[in-house]
């Protein structure tokens, strides 16, 4: 079967996103779904991950409230960070083969996929050792948290794009103390068509490096009848 992937334009609620990719996930468990990547923004939210620590929260829950900013415990590997509009968020939901044989070469990839997004814009990007995601010179811009359930993927990866992100100082991000939190925008400048041409290399860097071919659609539009279904009220 092809590969799919279905793209939000506007903001979700994450606790609806997740009912999402919960949904999508029994169904490729089953097989009754092709492999498929969702390519999101998230309203504002903080997800504490199976090693998240109470204490990498820098306001009490009060503060967060009157930031308009929810909090979540997550099933996902990592600790703690922040999603929010001007960040691309990325749930691949599909099942490992052989390219992809154990967690390592998937996180491997997904480090890669967004390694390669930076050098289409010219940024040198790279790993740091025992530390997950991608790295700048000037801080972290990809964080990564996954998980596997009869090995099928959720959860995933998230890029900041926007200089907008002003929830990452309210957290010690990843539980990473004295690292920087950097975005596209402050290493190359600000264009209106930054988030779509993000994205789009996001989903072209994705479909080469997992090898998966993608079928694109908006989640607003003419998406297959068996993806529609699965789809839980997102407003």
């Amino acid at each position: 079967m092809d590969s799919y992937s279905v793209i939000f334009k506007k903001p979700v609620d994450y606790f609806k996103a997740l009912e999402y990719q919960h949904r999508l996930l029994q169904a490729r468990q089953n097989d009754e779904i092709p492999d498929m990547v969702v390519l999101l923004q998230h309203k504002s939210v903080i997800t504490i991950g199976n090693r998240g620590r109470k204490n990498y929260l820098l306001k009490n829950l009060d503060e967060y409230k009157e930031l308009g900013i929810d909090i979540y415990h997550v099933e996902r590997g990592g600790d703690v960070t922040y999603h929010g509009p001007g960040q691309w968020v990325l749930y691949p939901i599909m099942k490992l083969g052989k390219k992809n044989v154990d967690s390592h070469g998937y996180l491997f990839n997904l480090e890669e996929i967004a390694i390669r997004v930076l050098r289409d814009f010219k940024i040198k990007g790279f790993r740091k050792k025992n530390k997950s995601g991608a790295w700048t010179d000037d801080g972290k811009i990809a964080a990564i948290g996954f998980r596997l359930k009869k090995w099928v993927t959720f959860h995933g990866m998230s890029f900041n794009v926007l200089d907008k992100l002003n929830g990452f100082q309210t957290i010690v991000p990843c539980g990473l103390e004295g690292d920087q939190i950097t975005c596209l925008e402050k290493l190359i400048g600000f264009n209106d068509n930054m988030m779509d041409e993000v994205g789009n290399r996001i989903l072209y860097h994705f479909a080469n490096v997992c090898d998966r071919p993608l079928t694109h659609y908006f989640i607003d539009k003419n998406i297959p009848e068996f993806i529609k279904k699965l789809k839980p009220p997102l407003n």
